[in-house]
């Protein structure tokens, strides 16, 4: 008797252990069909807003006439399609349409020209009204992964350069549209520009940020405006580190690509001395260690020195033979970029840049952009 009991709580457990496997299977499924519709609906929703914007600019440009009253359309069309379909066609709504238009129309016709000559990829389709049809059909177009949010925020801004470069790094990176006007607002797109050289910066726009060399993860400055630290306020390098740690997920993601944090007051012994490195980071991209340094008063060559020793004890003791260099990075208040070329070796993993606890002067930043932008062109034209 007892042994029938256990046989029937056996093939009861097994019963339960597959009816689990198959709900777990099903609910897996419907979550996944789930985030495509909904990726699908927000997807068909930007390519829609790219066609009335379409309408729109083509109805303006359509003749002197309606451009003399044209002012009016909009509101017009805003009251009649929100008796027909409810709220969400504001006049705000529509505006913004026809400026997405007018800000990716350029993509379109090389899209189209693309199509002509048979050059163009799959994939590269969208939403179109055809002109015998009411329903929509897809035609060469800008292929648009983002959401509606992502391209209110990309639209606006000015430089298409800028603009390619933020769109890369928001698809490849999986950013929300929050930390898309983030990254804008900091100038991430002119702090990677200034810290590299001329040839560089022309293929941010063209290929997002590509982590190959070490240089490749500095930036400067750091933008530190998320730990809340007030500027004219007396705080020690023990307190920005702790504001660092209480928002590590933040300060790893404003370090860049590939950063994972291992340890903050590392020590090691040299010699029976103790030293302790402020922040300990690996770069599963380089595949190396980033040691970081901070500094809330001037940089002096005494600094550098010291991480020129840190970076020296990592190599020898530390990385593993497939392991790369490791980079050294100083996160100062302000630094002499003469006094650390002067102390640092040609070729060093070695970094100083400067941190700012509000969000750089953005006009200032693309001033410097621009400026070096023309140099490199100047030099082409003389070459």
């Amino acid at each position: 008797m007892k042994n029938k009991e256990t046989a029937e709580k056996g093939i009861k457990n097994v019963s339960n252990t597959l009816e689990n496997s198959l709900l777990n299977k099903i609910s897996e499924l419907i979550e996944k069909s789930r985030d495509y519709v909904a990726h699908a609906t927000n997807t068909a929703m930007v390519y829609t807003y790219y066609e009335i914007g379409r309408y729109i600019v083509e109805f303006e440009q359509n003749g002197k006439a309606r451009a003399e009253y044209g002012k009016g359309v909009l509101k017009r069309l805003s009251e009649n399609l929100t008796d027909m379909y409810g709220k969400g066609w504001s006049v705000e709504t529509l505006t913004k349409c026809r400026k997405f238009y007018q800000v990716y129309s350029i993509l379109s016709a090389q899209q189209t020209e693309l199509t002509e000559n048979g050059n163009l990829s799959d994939g590269q389709t969208n939403f179109i009204k055809n002109e015998n049809s009411s329903d929509i059909q897809t035609n060469s177009n800008p292929t648009f992964t983002l959401s509606w949010n992502h391209y209110q925020i990309l639209m606006r801004i000015e430089n298409l350069d800028e603009r390619q470069f933020y769109e890369i790094e928001a698809k490849q990176q999986n950013w929300g549209y929050k930390w898309l006007q983030r990254q804008v607002s900091s100038s991430l797109y002119e702090r990677l520009a200034l810290s590299k050289n001329k040839n560089e910066v022309m293929k941010l726009s063209k290929e997002g940020q590509i982590i190959e060399k070490s240089s490749d993860i500095i930036k400067n400055p750091i933008a530190l405006e998320f730990l809340g630290l007030r500027t004219e306020s007396a705080y020690s390098e023990s307190k920005l580190e702790k504001a660092i740690i209480s928002k590590l997920q933040t300060f790893l993601l404003e370090m860049g690509k590939g950063f994972l944090f291992e340890a903050r007051q590392k020590r090691f012994t040299f010699n029976e001395d103790n030293f302790y490195v402020d922040l300990v980071l690996y770069n599963r991209i380089l595949q190396c260690y980033v040691l970081v340094d901070l500094k809330i008063d001037k940089l002096f060559h005494q600094d550098l020195g010291q991480m020129q020793m840190y970076v020296n004890y990592f190599d020898r003791y530390v990385k593993l033979d497939f392991e790369k260099p490791t980079i050294g990075i100083l996160l100062c208040k302000s630094k002499d970029d003469a006094l650390v070329e002067l102390t640092l070796p040609k070729d060093t993993n070695i970094y100083a840049t400067s941190y700012e606890l509000c969000l750089p002067d953005k006009e200032l930043l693309q001033a410097k952009v621009r400026e070096w932008a023309e140099e490199f062109n100047e030099k082409n034209e003389e070459a």
